[in-house]
């Protein structure tokens, strides 16, 4: 499969060549890798695939899971978001009652993204509504 996946930051798409039997973990890894290695402005702040989840689009506030294959998917372009410092550290010490709380960190970094570009994009739209 030809896969397209835009990184946060960047202006065009990596696009990667995967089997459709490779999971979503290995897209990942192939993605950062492959950015990485080409050298791609703004540089990552890190190279770790961990820090980073994958969505359908940048408007899309639940990641995928890192286990499912690629061919259940239904779509070939995809948006990878890197987690915020806090829940990557919180990874490995995430105790039961925080669960929910780190849930909601980790959609929070892309929503962030999501109303900066609503916010741009408001006057348009109340440009438009004055053209009506």
């Amino acid at each position: 499969l030809l896969l397209n996946v835009t990184i946060q930051g960047s202006l065009g798409a990596v696009q990667v060549v995967m089997s459709p039997e490779s999971t979503v973990g290995d897209l990942i890894t192939a993605a950062v890798r492959l950015y990485a290695k080409e050298a791609r402005r703004p540089f990552l702040p890190t190279t770790d695939p961990a820090d980073f989840d994958l969505h359908y689009s940048q408007f899309s506030l639940e990641s995928l899971n890192r286990e499912e294959k690629l061919k259940e998917l239904g779509s070939r372009n995809f948006f990878l978001c890197l987690k915020k410092p806090i829940e990557a550290a919180m990874d490995g010490s995430v105790s039961s009652s925080s669960s929910s709380s780190s849930v909601a960190v980790a959609s929070s970094s892309c929503s962030n993204q999501a109303e900066k570009v609503s916010k741009i994009a408001l006057p348009w739209l109340r440009f438009m509504e004055f053209l009506l």
